[in-house]
């Protein structure tokens, strides 16, 4: 039965001190593949509700599927880039469970034999190397989606009624799942972000999907459990199911410690069980008692023949894959000039794809290191978000950059510019035009100003013409403030001089 309560939370450092936390991550990716797994309907986000559906991904009577052969290339590519064997022979299964997004009352997934296997990646974490084993990487289609209404938390508790959207249902996923990972201790809330956050930069490599966490084609699901020591057995596993960004990854695994510690503490037993996380509250709540695989009633699909890839296919696949992800980071730290210390707080901020985007969209290293890891981060920060989730683009980001490299902008206003785009108030020189925010290069403005500032400040004045140059640059912030910061301060500083030597 699902416990309706839990005792008060024992703290992080507390819990770690006495128990001994093994995760379990569950990724789930969404392919870019134009139509879905097992159909030709599209696969586009955002369509209008039950717009790219069919009888195949419907589920109705006498409709067949036909399996999606670059979902199938995908799926390999992943496991390849994962260190993962790739199986000779693999086939799919039902997975029989009732939910009404999910139109056939089965997911057609694999089960026992999958199409990559025993695999391995490594993490960065805070800079040591750290080593993550690939249980299985699996082929399945995405459910529809549930859209409960008329309550509080759009959860269905609550609602007045739901309403259920299908352009999902049947969409391309490769289900990531590792083995059991030990030995993180008080790191694993650390751990599991970075191993996410390490898998989105992969996926983005390979080309494979968006890796869109705010769109929900990079989902997490957290398995975790407690134990009194490293050599104990493994306790009952709680999984927090479809975690959306890198900071709610992190802060389950912070949670679930200190739940499950308060409960083990009080005499109580852990239930094995999904949960919800709540980013508003950070808190899990519970869902339903997880079932084992045998619940499922896994059997062979019998409309779908097996898959058994051809060993020079995936030779051919191995060949196309990009650089190793650690190549990857080395390369780009070279050719960004940044040190080891400004590396690791791009890796521990999750910030190196945003910031490889950046600069192919035209932005310097140092430019696109400083606008997200400084002003964005912040703001990230304040919104309790995290930066993927931010309205703003890669693309946008250099926007901003590139204005203030032509000079219509200064960095004050760049804020000001990156304000407007969050807000959702168009491209970065719209933000511009809009709020009037171009820096005032033309003379007459500016001479004008500069002999106010003169007038209003004679002792500075006094002390440049006997060459003290510094004291200008008094003069140069009293016209910025006149010209509410959308002064050029070169240009200022340059007739400052010419009128006072």
């Amino acid at each position: 039965m699902t416990a309706t309560a839990s005792p008060a939370l024992v703290a992080f450092d507390d819990a770690i001190a006495r128990f001994d936390p093994v995760l379990g991550l569950e990724v789930h990716v969404e392919l870019n593949t134009a139509s879905k797994m097992f159909c030709g309907c599209a696969a586009v986000f955002g369509a209008e509700p039950n717009t790219q559906t069919c009888p195949v991904c419907l589920g109705l009577p006498g409709a067949l599927p036909v399996v999606n052969e670059t979902a199938v290339e995908s799926a390999i590519r992943i496991g390849l880039a994962l260190n993962c064997e790739i199986a000779t022979w693999c086939r799919f299964a039902r997975k029989n469970y009732f939910y009404p997004d999910m139109p056939k009352n089965f997911q057609t997934s694999q089960y026992d034999e999958p199409i990559a296997f025993n695999g391995y990646t490594e993490i960065d974490v805070d800079g040591e190397v750290f080593r993550v084993e690939i249980e299985r990487a699996h082929m399945e289609e995405d459910t529809g989606k549930s859209l409960h209404v008329g309550g509080a938390t759009g959860r269905i508790h609550g609602a007045s009624h739901s309403l259920v959207d299908y352009n999902r249902a049947g969409i391309p996923l490769i289900e990531v799942v590792t083995k059991p990972i030990e030995g993180a201790g008080k790191l694993a809330p650390v751990v599991a972000r970075a191993y996410v956050a390490h898998l989105r930069v992969l996926l983005s490599g390979l080309g494979v999907s968006d890796v869109r966490m705010d769109q929900g084609s990079l989902r997490c699901d957290v398995n975790l459990s407690l134990r009194a020591s490293a050599d104990a057995p493994y306790g009952t596993r709680s999984e927090t199911k479809n975690l959306n960004s890198l900071r709610s990854v992190e802060r389950a695994v912070r949670y679930e410690v200190s739940r499950q510690a308060a409960l083990l503490d009080s005499g109580e037993r852990v239930v094995q069980e999904t949960r919800h996380w709540h980013e508003d509250t950070g808190i899990t709540t519970a869902g339903r008692e997880k079932s084992d695989a045998e619940d499922y009633r896994y059997f062979p699909e019998p409309d779908l023949v097996p898959i058994a890839p051809d060993r020079a296919w995936v030779a051919q696949l191995q060949a196309t894959l990009p650089e190793p992800l650690a190549e990857r980071r080395t390369r780009l730290q070279t050719v960004w000039e940044f040190s080891d210390l400004e590396m690791r707080d791009v890796l521990g901020a999750g910030a190196m794809l945003l910031i490889e985007q950046t600069v192919a969209a035209g932005a310097s290293p140092t430019a696109a290191k400083k606008w997200w890891l400084s002003e964005l981060a912040r703001r990230a920060n304040d919104a309790g978000t995290t930066l993927e989730e931010l309205s703003i683009t890669p693309a946008q980001v250099a926007g901003v950059q590139a204005l203030v490299d032509t000079g219509r902008v200064n960095d004050k206003l760049a804020r000001e510019v990156l304000e407007g785009v969050l807000a959702g108030e168009g491209e970065p020189a719209d933000v511009v035009s809009a709020r009037g925010l171009e820096v005032v290069s033309d003379d007459g403005a500016l001479t004008a100003a500069v002999d106010r500032a003169i007038a209003h400040n004679p002792e500075v004045a006094a002390k440049i013409r006997d060459g003290k140059a510094a004291a200008a640059g008094a003069l140069i912030g009293a016209v910025m403030k006149e010209l509410r910061g959308q002064a050029d301060a070169a240009r200022v500083r340059e007739l400052i001089v010419e009128k006072l030597g």
